[in-house]
């Protein structure tokens, strides 16, 4: 068998507390610190230095399991002014764009910044990503978001209108998360590399509609239409069936291609 060390909880790490309840709080672990919950008090000196998997009491001996926080865990508790972007729909964007370790990204829209933790992160530590939004407010949030995470080095906010384009040109992909994606086609057109990937989220038809009949005028191809539903199951093995409730549209989703001027796909 083979002697696997055990992962320890260190000073500054992000943990995740798991209950028998099944709420949950993520946390940053600083000495001196405690964490105040609905079943008691934890020290953070209590959780720094044990191994990750072990199962830690409150001082009214509730118990909580500690772990590390995936990456679906933190989008869920990311802080939000608006509707965060699903897991569901952020896993595939990152395959469908390509993102990968090194690359370089733009996204407009930065919302609470869910889109982009999930970019950063799989940037970083070679790439860097680009995030726009002509809100001050959400630019700050997300920023904030980001910092919390530990990922501000990898991700620049500016705030600014988008209609006279993007300062970064060459990128590998880019992400539109805003109302009317298609008066910006150019000038994300303009910054990406060839070959580059675009890609959007909307929430109606109608919109997918005017942003196709855009596209099909533009050096643009190889374009997709895709939505994701996502069924969970009640965990219990005599009763194993669909949960009631199920996250179902949460929005269109769109790809394309940058093309050469002259090399628009022909449909």
């Amino acid at each position: 068998m083979h002697d696997i060390t055990r992962k320890i909880a260190q000073e500054g790490e992000l943990v995740l507390l798991y209950g028998q309840d099944r709420k949950t709080f993520i946390i940053r672990l600083k000495s001196g610190s405690r964490l105040q919950s609905h079943k008691g008090i934890l020290e953070h000196n209590s959780i720094i230095g044990t191994p990750i998997g072990s199962t830690i009491l409150t001082h009214l001996g509730y118990r909580y399991h500690l772990l590390l926080p995936s990456w679906d865990d933190l989008l869920r508790n990311i802080r939000r002014s608006t509707q965060i972007v699903y897991p569901k729909d952020i896993g595939y964007i990152l395959m469908k764009l390509g993102i990968r370790p090194g690359c370089t990204v733009i996204e407009a829209g930065s919302g609470s910044g869910a889109i982009c933790t999930a970019f950063t992160g799989m940037v970083m530590p070679a790439g860097h990503v680009y995030s726009y939004d002509i809100r001050s407010d959400m630019t700050n949030l997300a920023e904030r978001n980001l910092t919390a995470l530990g990922l501000s080095d990898y991700v620049t906010f500016k705030t600014r209108d988008i209609t006279h384009g993007f300062d970064e040109v060459g990128v590998d992909a880019l992400f539109l998360d805003v109302p009317a994606p298609w008066h910006y086609l150019m000038q994300a057109h303009a910054a990406l590399r060839g070959g580059g990937f675009l890609g959007f989220i909307l929430p109606t038809t109608n919109q997918v509609s005017t942003l196709l009949t855009a596209l099909e005028n533009l050096p643009f191809g190889f374009t997709e239409v895709e939505e994701i539903m996502l069924r969970s199951y009640k965990v219990v093995p005599a009763r194993l069936r669909p949960l009631d409730r199920m996250i179902a549209h949460t929005g269109y989703l769109i790809f394309t291609r940058a093309l050469g001027t002259d090399e628009s796909e022909e449909e």
